[in-house]
């Protein structure tokens, strides 16, 4: 994994803070692979709450937070909806190929 013990645990309170304490999170992409550089930083969600205002909020809080501590870097959210079909292909990959964080 290519984030620091301080990022990731930044990350982890911060989607605590913001989606709640029972959320879920996984890093996912590029940043899993010790091997590659660079990259952007994604990130899988399934929030506590399904609630869509409640959810674009806290994503806004969220990526705030990780510019404010994080810097201006890339950072790709998704995050999973309920009224979704539980097996949309971006869910599936980030779950099967990433590193749970929460």
């Amino acid at each position: 994994m290519r984030l620091t013990n301080s990022q990731a645990d930044f990350i982890r309170d911060s989607v605590m803070k913001n989606f709640g304490t029972a959320s879920r999170l996984w890093l996912f992409g590029s940043r899993v692979d010790e091997q590659r550089k660079g990259g952007d930083i994604d990130l899988y969600i399934e929030p506590e709450f399904q609630d869509p205002a409640q959810r674009i909020d806290a994503k806004l809080r969220f990526l705030r937070d990780l510019h404010l501590h994080l810097g201006e870097q890339k950072i790709d959210v998704v995050i999973r909806r309920a009224a979704l079909s539980e097996n949309l292909p971006i869910f599936r990959v980030a779950r099967d190929t990433g590193i749970r964080l929460l």
